[in-house]
């Protein structure tokens, strides 16, 4: 790979900064900082009719430029539409410095739930994959991408792809922090534990959990109202696993407006579990989100929310004193390591397996 540089839009420099920390602390990256210190290569101007204008405030010429940015909620406070214009603009100002290569790693896409081609709709996600392309993105870094079915949206003969299970983030925390030794996986989770999905295609993602903990698998059926949005008609339990006395992880990739979240608890109280715990890569916490949960809470009808940091955090967080924010920094730094260095990344790809990741941690 070419001499590289780490940037970021106004959405994510602290972010950026954060992977650059774990990133130089890698033997392979030891001494060279300089070479990607650029979370301020570029300078964002605004006009007084709301037009945008993004400059690169050193030479890049010949060098590989990874760009973080958020358009979902972000620590600057830009807006959706703005801070996508702002990515765009930092893209064709990077291909006109002559980058040579631009990678864009967005976290959380906010557009990815934008996904249906079968309907007289705009496909958001198709629209931001395609602009970000045709501008001269040759790779594009994501985590926990919606649906599987998205990948196909984006051709692997003019960019590359990666969608990181971040979920795998939230098991590795989960291991650490409520297992911790291999008698309790056998003796407590295994028999005591259950995990749920959200709804029946979320079913994936919380197999995936049953699989890697050896835990029991409930499914539940979401009925959307589809007058409006972010609205639920109804939600069935599915399965025939019996809920009594468990312990239950509702799993899904984001949180929104938790309605849908509010909705199966709901339905799960009157089948007496032990407890309602809630695992979720992206809190994106819309409003009224954060009185929902807490409502939850208050009500004991909810204990842990675990979610990561992908989404920058909203002021309401401290209004759920139950939640848990699992870092991702240091995960996007070693992605960056494995592409700088042209590594494999099968170890980040590969599924999670409790057994193994409590047989080789070392917690004391």
């Amino acid at each position: 790979m070419n001499g590289f540089v780490i940037c970021a839009t106004r959405s994510m420099k602290a972010y950026a900064g954060r992977v650059i920390t774990h990133l130089s602390n890698f033997p392979v990256f030891s001494g060279i900082s300089e070479n990607f210190n650029g979370v301020d290569l570029l300078r964002t101007d605004s006009f007084a009719d709301g037009e945008i204008e993004v400059a690169v405030n050193s030479s890049i010429r010949g060098k590989d430029v990874i760009i973080f940015t958020s358009s979902a909620r972000n620590e600057a406070g830009i807006s959706v539409n703005e801070a996508k214009i702002e990515l765009y603009q930092t893209v064709d100002a990077l291909k006109r410095s002559q980058a040579a290569n631009i990678i864009v790693f967005e976290p959380f896409v906010s557009c990815s739930r934008s996904d249906r081609t079968t309907r007289r709709s705009s496909v958001g996600l198709w629209v931001h994959i395609k602009t970000l392309t045709s501008l001269g993105v040759s790779h594009y870094i994501t985590y926990q991408l919606h649906s599987d079915k998205s990948k196909s949206m984006v051709d692997p003969v003019t960019c590359s792809f990666d969608d990181i299970p971040a979920l795998n983030l939230l098991k590795r925390y989960i291991c650490e922090t409520f297992i911790k030794s291999l008698d309790k996986l056998e003796n407590t989770v295994k028999p005591q534990w259950a995990f749920c999905s959200v709804d029946a295609g979320a079913e994936k993602l919380a197999r995936g959990f049953a699989n890697a903990f050896g835990a029991p698998l409930v499914i539940a059926h979401k009925q959307r109202d589809t007058s409006a949005l972010n609205t639920i008609e109804s939600i069935h339990i599915l399965s025939a696993e019996p809920v009594k006395d468990k312990i239950l992880w509702i799993v899904d990739d984001m949180v929104d407006t938790a309605a849908s979240v509010q909705a199966l608890i709901n339905a799960l109280v009157p089948l007496c579990p032990k407890e309602i715990n809630l695992l979720a890569v992206h809190a994106l916490l819309s409003p009224p989100a954060a009185e929902r949960l807490s409502a939850l809470s208050k009500d004991g009808k909810l204990n842990h929310i675990i979610v990561t940091d992908t989404v920058s955090s909203p002021q309401s967080l401290p209004d759920l004193p139950n939640i848990e924010v699992v870092p991702s920094a240091e995960l996007s730094a070693q992605i960056i390591s494995a592409i700088v260095t042209n590594a494999s990344m099968s170890k980040l790809l590969s599924p999670f397996n409790a057994t193994k990741y409590l047989n080789s941690l070392n917690l004391f």
